[in-house]
């Protein structure tokens, strides 16, 4: 049996999935108020989002109950995971911006960029990182040439 595409998901809703997707990858089970935490929202937020993620056939959701993906939700949420972590990744390894704010900035930009853009990024991420395999570290000369305009900056 082909496993079916989800239908559109807002932004909202793949953030929804990812702290789902995050909280059991941590060895947590997903509650309703492990999620607004995570995300920073309301309970009754969640219970709506959780109400609309299990209408699209990706979590199984009872009120009170803990919450887990779907073969179908763990795909989608994979998915959305990955183009977080591939953002992140630039964001640190390349810009050299710290964990937290290429973390949040991930969040932001993940639901703007669309799936060629990530898959351009994930390309470059792997073309630096294999020519600093073979002696030229891009990203360190990228660090360097910011320090030397925020040096020209300050003067």
């Amino acid at each position: 049996m082909a496993v079916k595409k989800p239908a559109y998901l807002s932004a909202s809703l793949e953030d929804y999935l990812e702290a789902i997707f995050d909280l059991s990858a941590q060895g947590k089970v997903a509650r309703s108020k492990d999620i607004a935490e995570v995300l920073e929202v309301s309970r009754s937020s969640v219970t709506g989002a959780l109400k609309t993620l299990a209408e699209k056939g990706l979590v199984n959701y009872k009120p009170y109950g803990f919450i887990t993906l779907t073969g179908i939700g763990r795909d989608e949420a994979r998915r959305v995971a990955r183009k977080h972590n591939i953002i992140k990744s630039f964001f640190v390894n390349v810009l050299g911006v710290d964990q937290n704010t290429a973390s949040k900035a991930a969040c932001r930009a993940e639901h703007a960029l669309g799936p060629r853009i990530v898959a351009r990024l994930l390309n470059f991420i792997d073309f630096v990182t294999q020519n600093s395999k073979n002696g030229y570290d891009l990203a360190r000369e990228f660090g360097r040439y910011c320090d030397n305009e925020n040096d020209t900056d300050k003067n």
